[in-house]
């Protein structure tokens, strides 16, 4: 067994499991106490690494694609800080940690464990039923619902839709996103058969808004535990029967003729507006002149 304790946490690999449990000190992230201890299979993971500093060091895990709710429904926007895959070294345990590398490195080679993508998760993601408030309102999922309830600073366009209440079954995508610099972030639910929307999560019904407070992170934890509960993305997606071969083009040559007048001319419209580009007006007009 290979352990490393440190006041970021402790990690400990049995040769079958890597175990990581976070710290009690004052600077570990409230997203990584919340989660708790993470029991990683080493099926899941590709890779690991060590990066050393003057005064500290840091371990780093790769995990495979898709092998993690988490990590799929943050889209690798997590900071450093709030990573659970990395742990903060001292120089004084440079050896210890060193000696952790090899041995998960060696794990990894004898049971010859592929670091390519997966199609199944091979961690659960983040135990349910889970409630977060944070941003403007508070996002629960109990497995089967997510519901959103807004708070006092919901802006009253949206807040006068009322609670929402959705189904799992008709969630397709969720996202979470933080805030950089002056762009808020957001958890963002996409739902099956509702019209596609470009509000921004101030007005979105069906995202709560982000504003880049301690609490923000923990939103990532409901986007996870519903991520792990949805269809993984490498399902493939059953194959569409081949068009059948396009029927020629029986149009008379006066008719082909003017349809290609109409369509330079729409072209042009297009152009003006703003629809397309430079680039993709001349494009488009260079083919169909090759049709005249």
């Amino acid at each position: 067994m290979a352990e490393i304790l440190q006041r970021d946490g402790t990690w400990t690999f049995d040769g079958d499991t890597l175990r990581l449990t976070p710290g009690r000190d004052k600077n570990v992230s409230l997203l990584r106490k919340t989660l708790g201890e993470l029991a990683v299979p080493l099926r899941a993971l590709a890779g690991i690494s060590f990066e050393q500093g003057k005064k500290s060091g840091r371990l780093r895990l790769r995990l495979r694609d898709g092998s993690d709710p988490l990590l799929q429904a943050t889209g690798g926007r997590l900071t450093d800080g709030n990573d659970p895959y990395q742990l903060s070294v001292d120089s004084d345990r440079y050896g210890v940690a060193e000696y952790f590398v090899d041995e998960i490195r060696n794990a990894l080679l004898l049971d010859e464990v592929p670091s390519d993508p997966v199609d199944a998760y091979l961690l659960a993601g983040p135990t349910v039923p889970l409630s977060v408030s944070a941003g403007d309102g508070t996002a629960s999922f109990d497995g089967e619902y997510i519901r959103l309830e807004w708070n006092w600073k919901t802006d009253d366009a949206k807040a006068a839709a009322g609670t929402r209440k959705l189904a799992l079954t008709d969630i397709t995508a969720v996202e979470w996103h933080p805030s950089v610099g002056l762009e808020n972030g957001y958890l963002r639910f996409t739902v099956r058969n509702a019209a596609p929307t470009k509000a921004p999560p101030k007005y979105d019904p069906n995202s709560v808004e982000l504003w880049g407070f301690k609490k923000d992170p923990l939103m990532a934890l409901v986007a996870a535990a519903i991520q792990a509960r949805l269809p993984h993305p490498a399902t493939a997606a059953p194959k569409q029967p081949a068009p059948p071969p396009a029927e020629p083009d029986r149009q008379a040559p006066e008719e082909n003729h003017d349809a290609l007048l109409r369509r330079l001319r729409e072209l042009g419209e297009l152009h003006k507006s703003g629809v397309l580009t430079d680039e993709e007006f001349t494009m488009a007009k260079q083919a169909v002149l090759k049709r005249l």
